[in-house]
């Protein structure tokens, strides 16, 4: 009920469409207990014997039924098409809030969760909300109103044999009730597979290369098979309560219809119920036990949009952990000085991955990170952005404390240029000019000169109209890395984080990418990351990181004569370099 609560509340936005639905699912159910009365009344006026008098009256009924029907088509359009807008209306808001959730989640939250079942979560769990509320809550309604019309009915007509008619009731809500305690955790089971599932295709979609390269087609199909049957073994387990469930509630139903026309006969033959009545009652019976009898599509239908509705708000009440706090300030007029003060961080309890770090980078000042991989290097660049937060210690920028500033005003003043570029799918003039709203297409070709990529794309048959395919698989990695540095240029950001700018391209390429960042170098302030000392020889200062600590700390030249682990690692580079020539 809690849950039925608060998607009440959620919906309360289209009250005015859910009112005149309501309405006329009323009027519709008023229409449908009214014709029986007109049938019966005609049935009885033929019973009697038709005279001049009866004829009139019979015309007049029949008007009288046409016009019931007519009205009865503009009700059910009004009910049916309006309860539609309103849920999917509800659906569309959903969507995008539970997005919108999902891209507010600190990074943290995406550790342990599938891209896929997320996904499923946004589109597929999201669209059961149309099934509550377009079907379920409008076919509730009309079937208690016609419940309750028909009762009142049929206790006017003979009160003994409308009590005789409810003697099936109290065994179908039993069953009811049980049915919706053993579904539901079928339900639920069902849509994590089918989240699952997704999963499981959008990994192996994007790893498409892998499966192919490795020969292992057949083993992910087997995997993908798995994933769709365990869905589908749920759901039929779902299904198979169901199947036992409609006919028992069918049964129990017939049983009344069998008690109504006994105990009818027997009213009838000590004259104490009309044939008109008997008509009548036979009429009725329909519409009593038509809602009762769909009370079982019904609890199916719940138990599925219940189970959705879970999956949906597990994200929409899942806290943010990283957010403004009360006060926060706007970070302006930022110039770049950045510095760490005892920061220590762990991704889990016990685990530290940095250890009481401590340094300053001043402002238009290179700084890199160098050391083994998994000593802390990126988490440390992931902490000044605040996708995470420091168990201990602060860091501040311009002097100021950064969790005390505003999120957006944060990261406005950082670009990021990943070992792993992202680039979507798109043109290229489209992904340069992605950090600035509306950008100016001579900005983006200066910042793509500045990056040094202006050549190659100008070389490309549609030059910057260029589409790079979904995450620019058209593009070679120096590109990408290059495209990105563009992006970053053209933010125009104080701050600028290169994570591994040229692990994984050639000599050329790296030769390429090192001018581009010569081209920035002074007019902002410059977070490196690289294992290839060759790329920040020219930093004004190294840390190198290990442990999760700062072991060393200096220009080339000074860790190099001081013999620890850089110099260590610039013999060997040097040594493979003389030895590749």
């Amino acid at each position: 009920m809690r849950l039925l609560w608060r998607l009440s509340k959620e919906a309360i936005r289209y009250r005015t469409l859910y009112i005149v639905a309501i309405v006329s699912t009323l009027a519709l159910t008023g229409i449908n207990l009214a014709a029986p009365k007109v049938l019966s009344s005609m049935t009885g006026i033929v019973s009697r014997g038709v005279d001049r008098e009866g004829l009139d009256s019979i015309l007049t009924l029949t008007l009288t039924l046409v016009m019931l029907y007519l009205l009865r088509i503009l009700f059910r359009y009004l009910s049916n098409y309006l309860a539609h807008k309103a849920a999917w209306y509800l659906v569309g808001d959903l969507r995008t809030r539970t997005y919108d959730k999902l891209e507010h989640m600190h990074m943290g939250y995406f550790h342990d969760k599938q891209t896929g079942d997320l996904m499923s979560r946004v589109v597929n769990d999201t669209r059961d909300f149309e099934l509550l509320y377009a079907h379920m809550i409008p076919e509730t309604i009309t079937n208690l109103v016609t419940f309750l019309g028909v009762l009142t009915v049929l206790l006017i007509i003979n009160p003994k044999l409308a009590l005789i008619t409810c003697a099936p009731i109290p065994l179908i809500l039993c069953s009811g009730v049980i049915f919706s305690k053993k579904v539901r955790p079928y339900f639920r089971t069902s849509q994590k597979k089918m989240g699952e599932l997704n999963g499981k295709l959008q990994d192996n979609l994007s790893g498409v290369h892998e499966i192919q390269s490795f020969g292992r087609e057949e083993y992910e199909t087997g995997r993908v098979d798995e994933k769709n049957f365990e869905h589908i073994r749920a759901m039929l387990k779902a299904l198979k309560i169901s199947a036992v469930f409609h006919p028992s509630v069918e049964f129990i139903s017939s049983l009344g219809t069998i008690l109504v026309v006994g105990f009818g006969g027997y009213l009838a033959y000590k004259a104490e119920l009309y044939v008109e009545d008997i008509v009548a009652f036979l009429l009725y019976l329909s519409l009593f036990y038509g809602p009762v009898t769909s009370l079982a599509n019904l609890l199916e239908n719940m138990q599925q949009s219940m189970a959705g509705a879970e999956r949906v708000m597990a994200i929409l009440d899942a806290p943010e952990e990283i957010r403004d706090k009360p006060g926060a300030r706007p970070l302006e007029n930022v110039k770049g000085d950045i510095e760490f003060e005892n920061v220590s961080f762990s991704y889990q309890p016990g685990s530290p991955v940095l250890k009481d770090v401590s340094f300053r980078c001043e402002s238009g000042k290179m700084l890199a990170l160098v050391g083994p991989t998994g000593v802390g290097k990126t988490t440390l660049t992931q902490l000044i952005s605040r996708f995470y937060e420091p168990d201990e210690g602060r860091i501040l920028i311009d002097g100021h404390d950064i969790g005390d500033v505003t999120l957006e005003s944060l990261r406005k003043n950082i670009s990021p240029v990943l070992q792993d570029i992202f680039l979507f799918n798109g043109t290229i003039a489209e992904n340069i000019g992605y950090a600035v709203h509306k950008a100016d297409m001579d900005d983006i070709i200066q910042a793509a000169k500045a990056a040094n990529i202006h050549d190659d794309i100008m070389a490309m048959p549609d030059a910057y109209e260029t589409q790079v395919g979904e995450r620019g698989l058209r593009l070679s990695g120096g590109q990408k890395q290059r495209v990105a540095i563009a992006r970053a240029i053209l933010r125009r950001s104080p701050i600028i984080i290169l994570d591994e700018a040229t692990a994984s391209v050639d000599v050329e390429t790296e030769r390429q990418i090192q001018k581009a960042i010569s081209s920035i170098a002074g007019k902002c302030t410059i977070i490196a990351i690289a294992h290839r000392l060759s790329t920040i020889r020219g930093a004004d200062r190294i840390l190198v990181i290990e442990n999760g600590r700062v072991t060393e700390s200096g220009t080339h030249a000074e860790l190099v004569a001081f013999g620890g682990s850089s110099a260590r690692m610039n013999a060997i580079q040097t040594s493979d370099a003389a030895g590749i020539v």
